[in-house]
């Protein structure tokens, strides 16, 4: 149970700090105009396909994927489901400080200490069964 809970944390890090970079990553993509939704798709595929900024975030959260479904064989699903989404949130806020992005921190960090309190309760009340 424990080795599962690990490799939970792990997926959600990887989709945490990821996910900011993938921000990051496709930023000017809101720039291109097409004449016909179809052109406009493909340019904006193209655009996304051909960016190593984009397209290394984009590889290494799919690798988050991979993992959360091996994962997933040997956890109770109601603790990962909870514990891998919340705990997202927490490394999404942290990466996207360390990138410089804005946000209300004092609403940030109360949510956060929530969200870590839940998690603790979720995984020790799932241990001691």
């Amino acid at each position: 149970m424990c080795g599962s809970i690990a490799w939970l944390i792990v997926v959600a890090a990887v989709w945490g700090f990821s996910t900011p970079l993938i921000r990051h990553g496709s930023a000017g993509i809101e720039n291109i105009t097409c004449s016909n939704p179809l052109s406009q798709w493909l340019a904006e595929l193209r655009f996304l396909a051909t960016n190593w900024k984009y397209i290394f975030p984009f590889l290494i959260n799919q690798s988050g994927s991979a993992l959360y479904t091996l994962a997933l064989g040997s956890a109770d699903l109601s603790l990962a489901v909870p514990l891998t989404n919340s705990l997202t949130f927490i490394f999404v806020s942290i990466s996207g400080r360390l990138l410089g992005e804005k946000g209300e921190k004092s609403a940030s960090y109360l949510g956060m200490t929530f969200v870590a309190a839940g998690v603790t309760l979720c995984v020790l009340e799932s241990t001691l069964k």
